[in-house]
């Protein structure tokens, strides 16, 4: 048997332009070119170069008007507006809030916190800051929920040492794995914001001067203690990276399993 290619059906496919998408959103508006570059403040020329893939990246000024004037017409779903963004080469540059983040944690995540119950399991956005948890968390860490952030609970909550059977090597991890997560965010000017805040805590600043970074956790389990009876149980910790389509890159997901 023999396949006939032709040229409208060609495999693999090409992926979609910048100038593609655009032209795309704006013929499911039945936005005229030139209505869409008066009001976006570009020219008819600009924007039929764009659309033909025959003009450099533009801005993130020009993508955000013609975002807008879209948008005006039909909004635009997260997921267009995102891909749009990154076709044109535009990495979001704003640092979300905790709300933000917590925003993002939709109610099928949550559902997959319930799914992990009895297991241990949470949200955590990059800068350690807690977004969401199950009970069975919330009590294998008593103070976490209050604190809100696993380093100032690490440093800053006595409950950690009590809790955190090796709480040393525990603590100098955390800092190596937040060395490694924050150097793919380019150490922009919040980074350094941060690591003085955390550097309020002597032993933070000890651990940080001399840790490296470190991605991910070796196979070596978690001994956490009950403050109340004093019993310890063991836990193999995982971590993942969550999909945020508002903020890649941003969320990460931690699952504990017990040890027999």
């Amino acid at each position: 048997m023999t396949v006939q290619q032709t040229a409208d059906h060609e495999y693999p496919p090409q992926p979609p332009t910048l100038g593609q998408l655009l032209r795309r959103l704006r013929d499911a508006r039945q936005i005229s070119r030139e209505r869409l570059a008066f009001a976006a403040g570009v020219s008819v020329s600009y924007l039929t170069h764009l659309e033909q893939g025959q003009r450099e990246r533009p801005t993130h000024s020009v993508v955000k008007a013609l975002v807008q004037q879209l948008d005006t017409v039909a909004a635009l779903s997260d997921t267009e507006r995102r891909h749009l963004h990154d076709l044109a080469g535009l990495a979001e540059t704003a640092v979300p809030t905790v709300a933000q983040l917590q925003a993002e944690i939709t109610p099928a995540m949550h559902h997959v916190l319930a799914l992990h119950s009895p297991a241990p399991a949470a949200y955590f956005d990059i800068r350690l800051n807690l977004l969401a948890l199950n009970n069975a968390y919330a009590a294998a860490l008593p103070g976490l929920t209050e604190t809100g952030n696993w380093i100032h609970w690490m440093f800053g909550n006595e409950l950690s040492k009590r809790v955190m059977v090796d709480w040393e090597q525990e603590a100098a991890l955390a800092v190596s794995r937040l060395r490694g997560t924050l150097g793919g965010s380019g150490s922009p000017a919040w980074f350094a914001e941060l690591i003085t805040e955390y550097g309020v805590y002597p032993q933070f600043r000890r651990l940080w001067a001399h840790s490296t970074a470190a991605f991910g956790r070796a196979q070596t389990p978690v001994h956490l203690r009950d403050p109340r009876t004093g019993g310890c149980t063991r836990y193999y910790s995982h971590s993942f990276g969550a999909h945020s389509i508002r903020y890649p890159g941003w969320i990460g997901f931690v699952s504990c399993l017990r040890v027999p």
